[in-house]
């Protein structure tokens, strides 16, 4: 689905950070057949994925000792006020609000829990031009120690409306809404992920095959992490790239006939 801007607080663009982009870079290529093209100069080495002409993904260098990672970040109206919001809730402002040349406006943060999300405020780069459709990412997942703490944080920091559904006695999984509409997900932490691992921000990428994408991640170097297997909206696995940033991909169950 071809997208031109975004609503306030919808989820809007994905990069990928590490010591090595290039490396990165030819990895995503491959699996997903994006162009990446190295950005200007002062753009300090992040360069745009591109799917059929329109960016779907940033890949840049960690800044700093950061982690290898894949980022979410929100569309926002000011980024500056979501400063303060996140502050008033409990959280920490990572990276203060800064120009990005022409391109917007960025600030990073941290919820209560530790899991680190951006906001962004478009300039000249709207976010996403495409998503929701083979090779793009399709969903955002908080994966948190704290739900009740992180639906009263991000309700009040973005104005998002939980929606919970119970699953099997559990704690369920929690869909984030803007306007009535799902924007975003967030479940606790899952049994099978170490327990040192911190709270973060997931990302969804959607594949034709979620088996054979599985194998070809293992064959150009990254690794099965968990799944493949079937939920009710198709089928899913984590994966890592070779660098270890750590992704989910799904295919799609096709809509019920009729």
């Amino acid at each position: 689905m071809e997208v031109e801007s975004y609503e306030h607080g919808v989820p809007s663009w994905v990069d990928h950070s590490s010591a090595d982009p290039g490396k990165a870079g030819a990895f995503y290529s491959e699996l997903f057949g994006w162009d990446v093209q190295a950005g200007p100069p002062e753009a300090g080495g992040y360069a745009m994925a591109t799917k059929n002409g329109r960016q779907v993904a940033g890949i840049g260098p960690a800044q700093g000792p950061g982690p290898t990672a894949w980022a979410t970040y929100i569309n926002v109206d000011s980024v500056d006020d979501i400063a303060a919001r996140v502050e008033a809730a409990g959280g920490r402002v990572l990276m203060p609000p800064m120009d990005v040349m022409d391109a917007g406006r960025l600030g990073m943060f941290a919820d209560p829990s530790g899991a680190v999300f951006g906001a962004w405020q478009p300039g000249a780069h709207k976010g996403a031009g495409l998503v929701n459709e083979e090779s793009t990412f399709g969903w955002n997942e908080l994966i948190t120690d704290d739900v009740e703490g992180a639906k009263s944080f991000y309700k009040a920091v973005f104005g998002w409306e939980p929606a919970t559904q119970e699953q099997g006695g559990g704690p369920g999984y929690t869909e984030f809404k803007v306007g009535g509409r799902s924007i975003a997900g967030m479940m606790g932490r899952p049994p099978g992920m170490p327990a040192g691992a911190p709270p973060f921000w997931g990302v969804y990428f959607i594949v034709p095959d979620t088996d054979a994408a599985a194998a070809k991640i293992k064959e150009l170097g990254g690794a099965l992490m968990m799944g493949p297997q079937d939920i009710p909206i198709g089928r899913i696995a984590v994966v890592a790239d070779p660098l270890g940033a750590v992704f989910n991909i799904i295919a799609m169950s096709p809509p019920p006939e009729g």
